[in-house]
């Protein structure tokens, strides 16, 4: 017991004794640092004046040092947006000895005028000489307008910006430009900076501005004459620490595939705006988010974020809620139920609903209103189930995760607008209108969250832009949000994948309809409120469904504002003008994606098959690899091949070099369209795939044309 004290007293001795002597350490280091301050402050020299002279002249002083901002990179590590270094070029013309001012000023004025070009080599001159014989002044910046890192390495070689004993004199004032290497794609959702506070104010840039934005440092400064001010030295400055990268889930090939399909739409269709939006169906990332307004000058660019903020009267892309609301509620067989739609206009309380087809549709099934876009059918629908349950319909558009926010991490989401009962704008016909689209406002990016649902088999999966953030070796993971509960049943999600499925392939949108992988979506045609009416001619058209619908992988939504035309009705409506659009960027992926692509079965001969394979020699050697191919020789850099029986090839070069038409049989588009506009050609096509035919001949171009069309197969 004895030992047991003596040791407990011996313990608490040696952490006593620990602590003092950490104590010690402590002031110890405190004296050293006072004694560090008292040092610059009183006895560090600059330019022959301590640091407290020049504080009481009131020409130095302390600021931030401004830290470098993060970088934005795309789906596979492609920079998006990074933050360059410029300068101003000065000069303090009384630093240099006179002996060095005096054999060096001309040399220094002739590299000025070179470079710059603003001034003669004596204007140069004088102007520094000026600056120089002045009592007070002695700073001049060089160039009116910041210069490259390049050219800042140049400038470096000169006369008093070397490091020579006894020159000196030439400085550097650095800032940070943001520079988006894809610009103009997708200019709207990366974002942009306020050049003045270097803050993100739209888009990706605002929306994670405090991860970009890194910790400002601090250092010493001396003011000029114009305000200027020049850093000084190392002394007591902290460091300032760049930002966190933002690894986004954008794939810049598929926005550039979204951003080339709408605008050719809308470039046909002379539409107000236009939007789309690619989602992965499992993980909510997305893939594209295109928005394009029409200029004055007739052009479209990148302006408002119509996907996150533009809402409107959805349309009939809202027949789908309403259709699963109808089957939650009585588990119906869509396929036995049916509606007498009539002639195509039934009058509903003061006012008349129309079906956009001449004529009507008669009796149909309730699978039929959906794949035919019935807003009878559908009105009646809703009179037989739910005309005394009108909050039951209401909580069905909160359960299917209509009556809020997305939630997507980006600032600016414009909140759904869906009445209920105790909005003073409800009436006893506000839900039947509803039913199809109209007294609500949702946005584009709102009602693809839905579809998604439907396509990731009733879990609702929450949009998402940005995958990681990394700091060096810390990288911080986003994961995707899964609801852990459908929404709804597994019935109804396998009933409305069908009527999906049946509006491609035998209803409104069965112009879109593929023989290479199924599309299951809908269309929607809403009338534009303008001025508190809904205008006829005035049309909010949008399409929005998933691919593969058997295996789903992509949902995508497409929305055209306005539409003009001067054609029938049906050339202003979703099948005419959205549809087409989703149908052209889907074909698209799928030849892009090769793990949505349906097996091709072998169905070569012994005899020879000419497959007319050509292209760059390290592509086709990359296939050839995979393929288990014959090896492509080397000494080409293009080459053109033909398969016999399996793994054997001829392959033959083909010469692009020389002035005439290159045989372009076989190649991509990407290679035909970089060979024909390197040699000053203009290039028209048709059809996708692979070049088949060119009206060009291969050889000498002995008619002097130079626009060719190409035929792809």
């Amino acid at each position: 017991m004895k030992n047991e004290v003596e040791s407990g007293q011996n313990n608490k001795k040696a952490l006593i004794f620990r602590a003092r002597v950490v104590g010690w350490l402590l002031f110890a280091l405190a004296i050293m640092v006072f004694a560090k301050l008292i040092k610059v402050q009183y006895y560090s020299l600059y330019q022959g004046k301590s640091w407290q002279e020049h504080s009481l002249k009131n020409d130095l002083q302390l600021d931030t040092i401004p830290a470098m901002r993060g970088n934005i990179y795309s789906y596979d590590n492609s920079l998006l947006a990074t933050s360059l270094p410029y300068y101003y070029v000065g000069f303090d013309s009384k630093t240099a000895d006179s002996a060095y001012f005096k054999a060096n000023i001309n040399r220094f004025a002739d590299s000025l005028a070179n470079m710059f070009g603003e001034s003669s080599s004596l204007e140069y001159k004088n102007r520094i000489l000026r600056s120089r014989n002045h009592k007070t002044r002695r700073y001049l910046r060089l160039k009116p307008r910041e210069i490259t890192f390049m050219e800042k390495e140049r400038v470096k070689k000169w006369p008093f910006f070397t490091k020579d004993k006894k020159g000196g004199g030439g400085k550097f004032e650095m800032i940070y430009k943001r520079y988006k290497p894809y610009s103009p794609m997708a200019d709207r959702t990366i974002g942009g900076t306020d050049p003045k506070s270097g803050r993100g104010y739209i888009g990706i840039e605002a929306s994670f501005d405090r991860k970009l934005e890194g910790r400002d440092g601090v250092g010493w400064f001396e003011k000029i004459e114009g305000g200027i001010k020049i850093p000084v030295g190392d002394a007591l400055n902290v460091q300032p620490e760049p930002g966190n990268d933002i690894y986004t889930t954008l794939d810049m090939k598929v926005q550039d595939m979204a951003e080339i399909a709408l605008r050719r739409k809308l470039t046909e269709m002379q539409a107000d705006y236009g939007s789309v939006v690619v989602m992965e169906v499992a993980t909510g990332q997305i893939r594209a988010l295109a928005n394009l307004t029409k200029r004055p000058n007739d052009k479209y660019e990148e302006v408002f974020n119509y996907a996150l903020a533009g809402s409107n009267d959805p349309g009939s892309t809202f027949k789908l809620v309403t259709m699963m609301a109808l089957l939650e509620e009585t588990h119906m067989n869509p396929d036995h139920v049916t509606v007498n739609t009539g002639t195509g206009a039934m009058r509903f309380r003061k006012n008349m609903i129309r079906d956009a087809h001449r004529g009507g549709f008669g009796t149909i099934t309730a699978s039929e209103v959906l794949e035919k876009s019935s807003n009878i059918g559908i009105v009646m629908l809703m009179q037989r189930y739910f005309a005394n349950k009108p909050d039951k319909y209401l909580q069905y558009l909160k359960q299917f995760h209509l009556t809020s926010p997305t939630g997507i991490p980006m600032k600016g989401e414009k909140p759904p607008v869906i009445r209920d009962r105790s909005s003073k704008l409800w009436s006893d016909y506000s839900m039947y209108y509803m039913a199809h689209g109209y007294e609500m406002q949702m946005t584009p990016l709102q009602t693809l969250a839905l579809y998604n649902a439907v396509a990731n088999d009733g879990y609702w999966v929450r949009p998402m832009i940005v995958r990681e953030i990394r700091n060096g070796d810390k990288i911080d993971k986003m994961e995707p949000y899964v609801e852990e509960k459908p929404i709804c049943s597994p019935e109804t999600i396998r009933k409305v994948k069908k009527m999906l499925e049946g509006v491609v392939n035998k209803g409104l949108a069965k112009n879109i309809k593929s023989d290479l992988y199924l599309i299951a979506g809908k269309t929607g045609t809403a009338r534009k409120l303008i001025n508190g009416i809904y205008t006829e001619g005035k049309n909010y058209t949008s399409f929005v469904g998933y691919f593969p619908a058997d295996k789903p992988k992509y949902s995508c939504i497409v929305i055209v504002d306005n539409p003009k035309s001067t054609g029938a009705d049906y050339t202003r409506y979703a099948g005419s003008v959205a549809a087409p659009v989703f149908k052209e960027l889907a074909d698209r992926i799928y030849a892009s994606d090769i793990t949505i692509q349906k097996p091709v079965k072998d169905t070569l001969t012994g005899s020879r098959k000419d497959v007319k394979w050509a292209g760059k020699s390290s592509d086709l050697n990359i296939i050839s690899k995979e393929l288990d191919l014959t090896p492509v020789p080397e000494g080409s850099e293009y080459i053109g091949g033909s398969l016999f029986l399996k793994g054997k090839t001829n392959w033959k070069p083909r010469r692009v070099d020389s002035r005439d038409v290159p045989d372009l049989h076989g190649m991509p588009m990407r290679d035909a369209l970089y060979l024909l506009e390197n040699k000053g050609y203009r290039v028209t096509f048709k059809g996708a795939g692979k070049v088949v035919e060119q009206s060009l001949p291969p050889g000498t171009n002995k008619s002097g044309v130079k626009t060719i069309l190409l035929t792809l197969q």
